[in-house]
């Protein structure tokens, strides 16, 4: 079964079922968090053990994003996807089912490892798409992607107050099956690049990008202090809102991530002004936008109107730095795309861990203010290290022809295995 491509391969439908088929992926890492009670009363947890089914789900993705996205450079890639994506699904009902917490916790760990098949889809439809094109695909892409993350709690509160913490895991479990099928009907195939690699290899060479191209180093760091101001916020958001002045439920606080869904939107504004040339643009503005946003967010602590632009600005500049950033990395060596972006998502997505840590720590010694300014020297360090990267690189615009990889690799294929 085929679609009707637009130029570069990539229609209109494929683009709207990739972009679902991320946030999907990406959900399912998000949904324990505001279950946490509810699973540790029923399986009999305390508070610290049920906690760390969240670690599990981050540690698991990590694992996947350093060992499993670069595969998507070796092998075929719509079977690297399917499977993935199939493999999710079989975890989600193992957590569905799970009887105690060690099955809980492994069978969450798992799930975070195969949800990074939401990074193989993300440099497929970059790759499928036309290059004039490519800032606003990967924009609607990720667009998919961030609002999983930020819909994940309010989804998973609303469905166990209808059927119960484990209602969530069976919905997404057979929503990732359906995904599978999906990607397998429609995706193209789409050959790997690194065929004459081995597996240790692949795993050299996706660490020597970060020695070969000085892009890539600045993007990840301003990528991860990005992610990692957005964290602080997500984080510290919560226990603002519960307690004085606001004293929300949590039902109440989860549907504040609609709010950041408004911003998510934007992503797709941002990969248009890149196609035009703008990325460098782009990213600029959306450091500068990093650091107002905090002022606004600060003033938030007693106005919910300042709390509510803030929101929304903070996401819309880290949608801008992050689409940018993707462009600007994905131009650098078509033929090793996978390995460029399990580079740059590993270091993102330790950005963000890193800012979530922080914020706990910081939340206890200095409250709101102490969260405002570890959030606002965050997003200066991404502008710092933009106007650094423009003064060390500037002459070297995204999309200049690449060096060689340290391990070569045969000309790009379509034609599968």
């Amino acid at each position: 079964m085929t679609t009707t491509p637009h130029p570069g391969g990539l229609s209109r439908w494929l683009l709207l079922l990739m972009s679902a088929a991320t946030g999907l992926a990406v959900a399912g890492n998000y949904f324990a968090q505001p279950l946490l009670d509810l699973i540790g009363r029923e399986l009999g947890l305390g508070p610290t053990t049920a906690a760390l089914t969240v670690t599990a789900a981050q540690a698991g993705y990590a694992l996947g994003l350093i060992l499993l996205v670069p595969l998507g450079d070796l092998m075929e890639r719509r079977r690297l996807a399917v499977a993935l994506y199939a493999a999710t699904a079989v975890f989600l009902l193992v957590s569905a089912t799970a009887a105690d917490g060690t099955v809980l916790l492994i069978s969450t760990a798992l799930t975070g490892l195969a949800s990074v098949g939401a990074q193989v889809v993300v440099p497929f439809a970059a790759t499928l798409a036309d290059p004039a094109e490519r800032g606003r695909v990967v924009g609607t892409v990720m667009t998919g992607l961030i609002l999983g993350l930020l819909l994940a709690r309010t989804a998973s509160g609303t469905l166990s107050e209808l059927g119960g913490w484990r209602t969530v895991y069976w919905v997404n479990a057979a929503l990732m099956a359906l995904t599978a099928v999906l990607l397998r009907l429609f995706l193209p195939r789409l050959g790997g690049d690194g065929g004459r690699l081995s597996y240790p290899a692949l795993l050299r060479s996706t660490l020597s990008m970060f020695r070969l191209e000085p892009l890539l180093r600045w993007r990840a760091g301003i990528g991860a202090l990005s992610l990692a101001s957005f964290s602080v916020l997500w984080t510290a958001l919560t226990f603002l809102l519960a307690g004085s002045p606001y004293g929300w439920t949590e039902s109440a606080i989860g549907l504040f991530g609609l709010v950041g869904a408004a911003g998510a939107l934007t992503a797709t504004v941002a990969g248009r002004l890149a196609d035009r040339g703008l990325v460098q643009v782009v990213t600029g503005a959306g450091t500068v936008l990093l650091v107002a946003s905090w002022l606004a967010i600060a003033a938030g602590a007693r106005s919910l109107v300042w709390l509510l632009a803030g929101v929304i600005l903070l996401d819309l500049a880290h949608q801008a730095v992050l689409n940018s950033s993707q462009n600007v990395v994905y131009a650098l060596r078509p033929q090793a795309r996978n390995r460029i972006n399990s580079a740059f998502m590993t270091s993102f997505f330790v950005g963000g861990a890193i800012g979530s840590a922080l914020t706990s720590l910081v939340w206890v010694h200095a409250g709101w203010s102490g969260v405002c300014v570890l959030g606002g020297a965050l997003s200066a360090g991404t502008l710092v290290l933009w106007i650094l990267e423009r003064l060390t690189t500037g002459r070297q615009p995204a999309g200049t022809p690449p060096r060689p990889v340290a391990h070569p690799v045969p000309a790009a294929s379509t034609k599968g295995e």
